[in-house]
């Protein structure tokens, strides 16, 4: 029998590879907006839970699919939770992820106050408008310099509470199980096993 398939409402290669792993034991097919050219993302405003609300369920319309979507970000407490849901946006358009960091870094030169956070709202979302929504958080502290190859985002300049190194340093399974999205995927089994019995 050919497995449910699931669209991850997103453009971002590394997010669907990482939601892949996380979602790896159950028995969905997860597939990107590459498979659906003429599905158009929403603009996003500046509030996490009707961000990924509203991804979902406009990508669940417009492909008659399933849709799962996350709205994440990093706060960060020298910069007053900036740049939260705007993280991916940070600093315009014309910066890519290794730019977002230099920028995040010179904002918080000399900051002796490094507390941050990565926080994920994730959505499920059916064709019909259905929807449920989970939130996951994982608490750590800014670095003052990248390091480490894996993950993407701010990754190489987040430290996880109780663990040496960067995300970017943590190996797949660490990752996925201390994630913020690890945590709100978790918190959607009930969701997803509600998609695989249908």
């Amino acid at each position: 029998m050919p497995r449910p398939r699931l669209v991850l409402a997103s453009g971002n290669v590394g997010k669907l590879s990482e939601f892949r792993e996380l979602l790896g034991d159950l028995a969905v097919e997860l597939v990107g907006l590459a498979e659906f050219p003429d599905a158009q993302m929403p603009d996003e405003g500046t509030d996490y839970s009707e961000n990924a609300l509203l991804k979902a369920r406009s990508i669940a319309a417009a492909t008659g699919l399933p849709a799962l979507a996350d709205d994440s970000g990093l706060e960060v407490a020298a910069l007053g939770g900036a740049p939260g849901p705007l993280s991916a946006r940070y600093g315009g358009p014309g910066l890519d992820d290794a730019g977002r960091v230099r920028l995040l870094l010179s904002e918080t030169a000399g900051a002796t106050e490094r507390r941050a956070e990565f926080v994920c709202y994730a959505a499920l979302a059916w064709p019909d408008g259905r929807a449920v929504v989970e939130r996951g958080v994982c608490r750590g502290r800014l670095l003052l310099a990248p390091t480490g190859g894996g993950g993407f985002g701010y990754d190489p300049v987040f430290q996880p509470d109780g663990y040496d190194g960067s995300m970017a340093e943590q190996d797949a399974a660490t990752k996925n199980r201390i994630s913020h999205r690890g945590q709100a995927l978790d918190a959607l089994r009930p969701a997803f096993e509600q998609l695989l019995a249908r």
